[in-house]
């Protein structure tokens, strides 16, 4: 499968890390947008339609020209499931029971053959092409990274690799504010993090009441590369980038 994404100048990148947004509310998309500008680094979105701050959702039009944007910059992009669709157990019969967090079933337990797996995870990928033109890598990212071997199998039948992220890459921008506050989650990134790690964030979370990003992020980017770290898509992830 093509990517269809406008590819990154070529860049040294020897200890390089992945940074990934997963879609939230996308209340903070736009100062992200501006973080990854000015510090001029590229990473991977995982598109879901999830419910966002305005009232819509995550791949509605009124994100069209956001999505565009990041395109244009040369990002890549996989799936993370239309509904934001989470695995809770295999059943019998090849099915999967599962609870979609948007969309018209959402809250609801469902149960899902490979057939309506495969759809799930290649309907962010249809959107995307319809907003943006490109294609998405054939990546997707399991909401909450639930999965099991069998619901793996059934993602690789239809052709999609599974991506989760590194321990020390738990950027922790959805846990609790009060007990997990900016500046120690900021602390504790850049003491753990190191080359070839995997970093997971998103681009909005209902539950935090002190927003990550700008906070974290910035001085993240500079403390990692600092250290000498680079960054770069999964486009260039020795295992991710075969997947093309």
């Amino acid at each position: 499968m093509a990517t269809g994404v406008a590819p990154a100048a070529a860049t040294s990148c020897a200890k390089p890390v992945y940074l990934t947004f997963d879609t939230g509310h996308m209340g903070i998309a736009p100062l992200v947008a501006d973080v990854l500008q000015r510090q001029k680094i590229q990473v991977t979105f995982f598109l879901a339609d999830e419910r966002t701050q305005d009232g819509g959702s995550s791949l509605d039009d009124t994100q069209a020209a956001w999505w565009k944007a990041r395109a244009a910059e040369g990002h890549a992009f996989g799936s993370h499931t239309m509904s934001h669709l989470r695995w809770l157990a295999d059943r019998p019969g090849g099915r999967f029971e599962m609870r979609p967090d948007a969309g018209p079933h959402a809250g609801k337990r469902v149960t899902v053959d490979t057939a309506t797996y495969c759809a799930e995870i290649a309907a962010p990928a249809e959107r995307f092409k319809a907003i943006t033109g490109r294609v998405m890598l054939p990546l997707y990212r399991a909401p909450g990274g639930k999965t099991s071997p069998k619901l793996l199998q059934a993602a690789s039948s239809c052709g999609w690799t599974h991506v989760g992220w590194s321990d020390a890459g738990f950027l922790g921008d959805e846990l609790p504010s009060d007990r997990h506050p900016n500046a120690s989650l900021l602390k504790q990134a850049l003491a753990r993090i190191q080359p070839g790690d995997i970093l997971l964030a998103h681009l909005g979370i209902w539950s935090r009441q002190d927003p990550w990003a700008p906070t974290v992020l910035e001085p993240l980017i500079e403390g990692l590369k600092a250290r000498g770290l680079c960054f770069a898509t999964l486009r260039e992830h020795p295992r991710y980038g075969a997947a093309r």
